[in-house]
């Protein structure tokens, strides 16, 4: 038996939702009402994300942090013990996340400490990017390969997802789907079980993501979206629930080929048309939100047109990040510099083609968790 070893550096990626956002919390319904549709949606990670390097420590967990603007947090202590843990888990803050993952760690392992310093970041915050997702696919990576926990990227995606609900955020299992790293994935959400694919791709396929600068309340939108959930909100809840059901499905299936098949041109025109049926069906239940100004000023722009394909809002919607489909690499770079001269902040996003062997072995691997 090999001896563990004593540091790791890991790179996590943030995760853009291609489609189907919402979905995840909305197919959870399905617990307690069998009725109410599945969830699904596309995902992928940025190339953007969070560089760690990681070791065990004796008794304690000790974070540093370098946040993207260059300002250093930490280092941060807390006991590696349940009830300090679960504390610093439950009041919220930024050390919120790492605690609760390592709570959950701790709980179901035998395991010590760790001291983690996030020397570098390059994934924006509070964007609809997943950070915190990001975040907490680190920790439980760390704990993976430094304890020998024999996780699979499922299996550190779901204590990734059990540490962050421990939190005051409530998000749905999609997030900590950037475990996948750059390989796309199709997630399928009935109730308690998770269904996922991974679906390489045959070739290129360019992105922009930008950050809109403008801001967003990502809580006050899920609070409004659930509030429409399971049989709620009247006739602004009955549009919810058929946005995130019978319309999601369909653009989902035909999302899923476009993806598989690299089609560039059909998955700006299905991102053009997701974000119109959003606009009809969701943005009523969250106006203050979801009514997006700075996102529309964007996917609106004439100076844009002759460079993309579509495009639509990121993560809970609202103006926090906007994706766009480029024509092609060179499209890309001159639509990132566009985007910069719109007093955003974009980048890159290219989904890379696997080769044909490791697209056989990848097209085979599916993964359910219940």
């Amino acid at each position: 038996m090999s001896a563990l070893p004593n540091t790791v550096d890991i790179f996590v990626p943030g995760r853009l939702c291609l489609f189907g956002e919402h979905s995840d919390w909305a197919g959870g319904y399905r617990r307690i009402d069998s009725t109410i549709a599945k969830g699904y949606c596309l995902l992928v990670g940025t190339n953007q994300g969070i560089y760690a390097r990681a070791s065990r420590h004796p008794s304690k967990l000790i974070i540093t942090t370098t946040l993207p603007d260059g300002t250093n947090l930490g280092p941060h202590e807390i006991e590696m013990a349940p009830e300090p843990l679960l504390e610093v888990a439950e009041e919220g803050g930024f050390y919120s996340y790492s605690a609760g993952v390592a709570y959950h760690v701790l709980s179901h392992y035998n395991v010590k400490g760790l001291e983690i310093n996030s020397y570098k970041m390059d994934l924006p915050i509070r964007k609809g990017l997943s950070s915190s997702a990001a975040n907490n696919v680190m920790v439980a990576r760390a704990f993976n390969q430094l304890y020998d926990l024999k996780l699979t990227k499922r299996g550190e995606m779901e204590i990734a997802y059990q540490g962050e609900i421990l939190t005051p955020s409530r998000c749905g299992r999609m997030d900590q789907a950037c475990a996948y790293g750059n390989t796309p994935v199709f997630l399928t959400f009935d109730g308690e079980r998770l269904d996922v694919e991974e679906l390489p791709v045959r070739e290129d396929i360019y992105l922009v993501v930008a950050d809109l600068n403008a801001g967003k309340n990502t809580q006050k939108i899920l609070a409004d979206l659930n509030a429409c959930y399971p049989k709620s909100g009247g006739k602004i809840g009955e549009d919810v629930r058929y946005y995130l059901g019978p319309v999601n499905k369909d653009i989902l299936s035909r999302a899923k080929i476009a993806l598989q098949e690299s089609n560039h041109k059909k998955l700006g025109a299905l991102m053009i048309e997701a974000q119109r049926f959003f606009d009809h069906f969701m943005a009523p239940a969250c106006p203050t939100e979801l009514l997006s100004p700075t996102l529309h000023f964007v996917l609106s722009n004439p100076e844009l047109e002759d460079l993309i394909y579509g495009g639509k809002g990121v993560g809970s919607q609202g103006d926090g990040c906007v994706q766009l489909v480029a024509r092609g690499v060179k499209e890309q770079k001159r639509l990132i510099a566009k985007l910069k001269e719109m007093d955003t902040d974009p980048y890159p996003l290219t989904i890379k083609a696997q080769n044909k062997t490791n697209s056989a072995a990848s097209g085979n691997k599916n993964e359910t968790e219940e």
